[in-house]
């Protein structure tokens, strides 16, 4: 299981995806989630993965290898704009499922992968996706500030009550982290280290991309604030006056 998230703001946009993967409680793993294809100036796009390892690694790796392709050869870096860029990646990920889903279906494994896609290529605003195992996709509006992909439940309630596209990118990054905290406590196929991304509207290029592991002082203050002022929080709310003498 995993749990990734991308906001979509006025300001840029914020990606954060854990990096733990299992086949059970005895084979846990550490793998990246997070894949950022950059030309400095003119486009940065950012891609999440969740679902099948190796369905996943088999998409981005086909989507690396055609990157220096040619231009006859459509890619994340030729592609005119985001929508562009989301149907190529469905298209690959459709591809891969040409190629292995039936080989995994005699196996009784599912094919199974869910993506969060979002960037912005010069000439249009900063855009965001998700995209389904089919290959289909669909995209953030005015009134969707977020996606999530993985294990999504715990995280979702904290964004909702906070997130608008007017929020800053500093405090999307908080409540990212908080989000990302409450699945980590309620879920342990979801770990450290996090990568987290930053990208800013109209720069064209990342302005944060950074490694968060358990030693990180910030990520650590944050998780013990946040769970003191919740109990702090409720241990304030008054009790249900009609449950007197019960």
């Amino acid at each position: 299981m995993t749990y990734c998230v991308g906001m979509l703001l006025d300001a840029g946009m914020v990606f954060l995806s854990d990096s733990r993967t299992n086949a059970g409680v005895d084979h846990i793993s550490t793998f990246r989630k997070t894949f950022v294809f950059e030309q400095s100036g003119e486009r940065v796009l950012v891609l999440m993965t969740s679902g099948n390892l190796a369905v996943t690694q088999a998409m981005v790796s086909m989507l690396k290898s055609r990157l220096n392709a040619g231009d006859d050869i459509e890619s994340l870096y030729n592609v005119p704009d985001m929508f562009a860029a989301a149907r190529h990646v469905g298209d690959t990920l459709r591809a891969v499922h040409q190629r292995d889903a039936e080989g995994l279906a005699a196996f009784s494994i599912e094919f199974n992968a869910s993506i969060i896609l979002g960037g912005q290529i010069k000439g249009e605003p900063p855009r965001l996706f998700t995209v389904y195992a089919a290959g289909n996709f669909i995209e953030a509006t005015t009134e969707t500030t977020y996606f999530q992909i993985g294990e999504s439940k715990y995280g979702k309630p904290i964004i909702d009550r906070t997130i608008t596209r007017k929020t800053a990118m500093d405090d999307a990054v908080k409540c990212a982290l908080i989000s990302m905290d409450s699945t980590i406590k309620s879920n342990l196929s979801v770990g450290l280290p996090l990568d987290l991304v930053c990208v800013h509207t109209d720069q064209y290029t990342v302005a944060l991309h950074q490694s968060i592991d358990a030693s990180n002082p910030y990520f650590a203050a944050l998780r013990q604030r946040w769970g003191d002022s919740l109990r702090h929080a409720f241990d304030e709310l008054p009790k249900p006056d009609w449950l007197t003498g019960v």
